[in-house]
């Protein structure tokens, strides 16, 4: 995920009306006029691929 990734829906309604707003701790932060709250999001890592069974 690259720093200029963002979001395509709000995390809390859904919703696409979507603005950037002022960084938190270095974090782009977003903010939904629609539900009017805002969010960062942050990569946490990648999970394991399932071991597929033949």
């Amino acid at each position: 995920m690259s720093e200029r990734s963002q979001p395509n829906n709000c995390p809390y309604c859904g919703d696409e009306n979507l603005w950037p707003r002022e960084s938190v701790d270095g974090l782009a932060a977003w903010e939904c006029r629609s539900c009017l709250r805002h969010f960062v999001l942050k990569m946490l890592g990648s999970i394991p691929r399932p071991e597929v069974k033949a």
